[in-house]
């Protein structure tokens, strides 16, 4: 017997059925148990054809080579820095992939101190846990005022929306910067604090709503509501 047990974007919890039939695939947070496929995550299912996959509503952002991460600056040492982009392990922005070239003799905290907020990439990522990340690239660098909002990183697919609608939507509206980092991260600047406070509930209303079907028209409607305070 083939029968889909779920609903696109249905939420699901460890240990339900999702599909029966040796037809349909398990991806990431499933698994297969003889003809069936099983959740193994709380989650938002995901149906792309015959490949079933469950999005986890929480957990630690896992890197990846090639993501833009946000983070903030922890240390500073002889050869680079220790940034936290919300891992299980710090990364390390060495000298050499920063921006700009960098004496082994300077003072490194004329280009990030303690506590700045930098957009980086991941280069590298071990099996030892060992982050390497670079701020060489476009769009990468160090991010001067504005907030930072955290979200599950889950979620960042939503939140940026099929080829970034959801996300210059909510810039067209407010006029605010913002970058999402795929580590759950999103900076946020405005003209003022009004706008990066709705942007702010924006943001987090979609976190919120991520499962729901017609989100883009709802974020649209607040934002045509909101806009009219300026």
């Amino acid at each position: 017997m083939i029968k889909l047990l779920i609903k696109e974007r249905e939420i699901v919890v460890p240990g339900q059925e999702l599909a029966e039939g040796m037809e349909y695939l398990p991806s990431s947070g499933t698994y297969r148990d003889q003809n069936k496929i099983i959740s193994n995550k709380l989650g938002v299912v995901s149906v792309n054809k015959n490949i079933i996959k469950v999005i986890p509503l929480t957990g630690r952002y896992m890197p990846k080579v090639d993501d833009v991460v946000i983070g903030r600056v922890l240390e500073i040492g002889f050869y680079g820095w220790s940034v936290d982009i919300g891992s299980a392990y710090p990364a390390t922005l060495s000298i050499r992939d920063a921006t700009e070239f960098i004496d082994k003799e300077e003072d490194l905290t004329k280009y990030y101190d303690y506590g700045d907020i930098i957009a980086a990439r991941v280069n590298k990522v071990t099996r030892y846990k060992s982050i390497d990340i670079t701020t060489k690239g476009p769009g990468l660098r160090k991010l001067i005022g504005g907030k930072v909002i955290e979200v599950t990183p889950s979620k960042v697919p939503r939140m940026i929306g099929k080829q970034g609608s959801m996300i210059s939507m909510i810039k067209d509206y407010t006029g605010c910067n913002l970058l999402v980092g795929q580590n759950g991260k999103v900076w946020v600047k405005g003209t003022s604090l009004e706008k990066e406070n709705l942007v702010t509930k924006m943001i987090m209303k979609i976190e919120q709503e991520s499962h729901i079907d017609g989100l883009t028209d709802k974020i649209k409607n607040l934002l045509e509501k909101n806009g009219k305070l300026w």
